[in-house]
């Protein structure tokens, strides 16, 4: 009976406990659940570059044939003038190792059908043709892919092949981030020029070319499986070396929402299939646990943006009214529990004279401590400066009243 009595004390108990916690377990990040093969991903908004989940996403890791992205944007933009580029092969691609299309040392093929030949197949002997072809060396070139690095936004990313082949020179290795490297996916399908070639050729599902002479003829099969995995599945890339594993970078885009997933060092042999696993896995955590918000609307965001007038020294008037500058809308994907900050600065004072639409100061809009638009505050007239001939007037005004 007393056994009875103290099982009846601690359900109770158990009950208050699990009642106490679950609402605690339950506001944990959704993002803590997630388990990936994958030592280095990144997750990202991709429009408006929002790093939307990370495990070690800053981590310099090698990157495989997922560096033939960077190759083929620059070759798809230096053609862009001269779509019937034409190349010419050289012993150093020819001899490139497997995988390769076998290509033979003086043949000629153009450049456009190439590029299927790299990003379908991930020809190591074709990057290197691309490579000379634009920029005359493979060395050139691999400075022409660090400088659009750099002017993509990517702080850690050095490159030595067009190809991705692990290599190392005297300023290092060949590597990227996960981060970096979704800021280059980015830029392919959403700023650079030729955007909407880059999506022609990584959506190919197979594409057959001969070299100018017609005496050889090849057929490319696209490799990237995330593309027949899920509804929406945009383009990618896949990579494979022994030192940098199985690499991935894909991008998908569903209800208003374009994602980019990046994977570094997501398995080795025999676990190829593990980054189709864990970019379906992020892919599906975007989709369900963010929403785009525009947060430069101002009546989203429960708050108003405002400004006082300013102080004017020396001024035939003492103050001078600002308004705000219409901000464009900019989207971002957000979870509902996050909030939009804005932060207002503007001058105090002014000295006469006063332009009418005189930039007096800025409104930020940020989301997690991270600024995504800014728009201007603006002077709503104009201040003349106060002289000697307008202070005699205004005597004289006061006198004769």
């Amino acid at each position: 009976m007393m056994k009875l009595r103290r099982r009846a004390m601690v359900i109770p108990v158990i009950l208050m406990l699990i009642l106490l916690f679950c609402p605690l377990l339950s506001c944990a990040d959704a993002s803590d659940s997630l388990e990936l093969y994958a030592r280095s991903a990144v997750l990202m908004d991709g429009g408006s570059g929002r790093v939307l989940y990370d495990k070690e996403g800053d981590t310099p890791l090698p990157m495989a044939s997922t560096t033939k992205i960077m190759t083929c944007i620059l070759a798809l933009e230096w053609m862009a003038d001269d779509p019937d580029t034409i190349c010419t092969v050289s012993g150093n691609a020819s001899a490139q190792p497997q995988v390769k299309l076998g290509m033979v040392k003086g043949d000629t093929f153009y450049l456009s059908d190439l590029l299927y030949s790299l990003m379908l197949e991930s020809h190591n002997d074709t990057a290197v043709c691309v490579a000379e072809t634009v920029a005359g060396s493979v060395e050139a070139f691999a400075i022409k892919m660090n400088e659009k690095a750099a002017e993509i936004g990517c702080t850690q990313t050095y490159y030595i092949t067009p190809n991705g082949l692990d290599a190392e020179d005297e300023n290092g290795e060949h590597h990227t981030t996960a981060h970096d490297l979704a800021l280059v996916m980015r830029y392919c399908l959403t700023e650079s020029s030729e955007r909407e070639e880059f999506l022609t050729v990584t959506r190919t599902a197979s594409y057959t070319f001969s070299n100018l002479d017609g005496t050889r003829t090849y057929s490319c099969t696209n490799h990237n499986a995330f593309l027949n995995l899920m509804d929406g599945a945009l383009s990618g890339k896949t990579g494979f070396t022994s030192k940098a594993g199985y690499c991935y970078v894909g991008a998908l885009e569903r209800d208003g929402k374009l994602l980019i997933v990046a994977l570094l060092a997501c398995g080795w042999p025999n676990n190829k299939g593990y980054k189709w696993v864990d970019t379906k896995m992020l892919m599906n955590f975007g989709l369900s646990e963010f929403e785009l918000r525009d947060i430069t609307d101002v009546a989203d965001t429960n708050a108003n943006v405002r400004t006082e007038d300013i102080t004017v020294t020396n001024g035939q008037q003492d103050t001078v009214h600002t308004i705000v500058e219409e901000p464009a809308p900019t989207p971002v994907l957000m979870r509902a529990d996050e909030e939009i900050e804005i932060r207002v600065e503007v001058l105090r004072t002014l000295e006469a004279p006063v332009q009418e639409n005189t930039q007096v100061g800025l409104v930020h809009y940020l989301v997690a401590g991270e600024e995504y638009a800014v728009t201007s505050i603006l002077t709503a007239g104009e201040v003349k400066e106060r002289t000697w001939l307008f202070c005699l007037r205004k005597l004289a005004e006061a006198f004769v009243l």
